[in-house]
């Protein structure tokens, strides 16, 4: 009789201790994981090796292995500078962006005009880069057709500071794209505006996530562009501006994209700042070079 108690008191001891274990390493994966939690976060340094997840973390903070950038390597380009720029109110995404002044943005969208785009640049060691792009956006601006279809295809132009990698490790396998501040989606329905990836006053080199990223957790330029699609796609008008943040006047590299758009509903609206980081790499961004860590 008294084996029989014992054995039945060690089943739920049994149950109780797998659970523990599950939870555990359910909560050590969590930690070992966050984007929320600082990499240099002893804590999580200490989950990582639990996990097994522990990797060789580069002098700017990336890893190779990660998709979205931490928010160690995000930080590298939020100089005094580029705060400046932005404003105060600056709070991290989780999503290897930043939001700024609580999404909210001072563009007025509710106004008597008809679509239009335009773009301001500047010269930086000889070379055109473009700073400001404004738009007006509506469904009549809005492309469906592929570049091959409207002449806009392939090019072997290159922009300001293009240095290329390619066969990288990771969800990206090259370093650099031709970022369009004014994206081909957006107005390349619109009359007399050169949406190519050719033209030197609307495209710059832009990190391949900052550019490419598109998802909930992983917040690069597409992102927003979707909502944009999405809304012109619904008949609605946008106030759309990009401000690309040099760290420096000379800098041939921005920093960054400010994005901001608001429709004339006040349906959508963001006020965000996308770095332009790449796990895995390090940019100089007074010259383009790039390197892998």
């Amino acid at each position: 009789m008294t084996r029989k108690t014992n054995k039945s008191q060690r089943k739920p001891q049994k149950l109780y201790l797998s659970l523990l274990a599950a939870l555990s390493i359910f909560v050590c994966t969590y930690i070992a994981t966050s984007n929320h939690i600082a990499d240099s976060n002893p804590i999580k340094q200490a989950a990582q090796l639990l996990i097994g997840k522990n990797k060789v973390i580069s002098s700017n903070g990336s890893k190779s292995h990660q998709a979205t950038p931490s928010q160690e390597l995000a930080n590298t380009v939020m100089t005094d500078t580029v705060k400046n720029a932005l404003g105060r109110r600056i709070e991290w995404s989780g999503a290897g962006s930043f939001i700024i002044n609580h999404n909210k943005t001072d563009l007025n969208a509710d106004i008597a005009s008809q679509p239009y785009a335009n773009n301001q640049t500047k010269v930086v060691q000889g070379q055109m880069v473009p700073t400001v792009a404004n738009a007006l956006l509506s469904k009549m601006t809005r492309q469906y057709r592929n570049r091959q279809e409207t002449g806009n295809g392939r090019t072997n132009w290159q922009p300001a500071g293009w240095h290329q990698l390619y066969d990288l490790p990771g969800d990206y396998d090259h370093a650099v794209d031709r970022g369009h501040l004014l994206a081909y989606a957006l107005v390349g329905g619109l009359k007399r505006f050169d949406a190519s990836t050719s033209n030197p006053q609307n495209v710059a080199t832009q990190a391949a996530w900052a550019n490419e990223a598109n998802s909930s957790n992983s917040r690069g330029q597409n992102y927003y562009e979707t909502l944009i699609r999405k809304a012109l796609d619904r008949h609605k008008r946008v106030r759309y501006r990009v401000t690309l943040i040099y760290d420096s006047n000379n800098n041939i590299l921005a920093s960054g994209s400010h994005l901001e758009a608001k429709s004339s509903d006040g349906s959508l609206e963001f006020n965000v700042f996308i770095p332009n980081v790449q796990s895995g790499l390090t940019f100089d961004y007074a010259t383009g070079q790039v390197k892998a860590n």
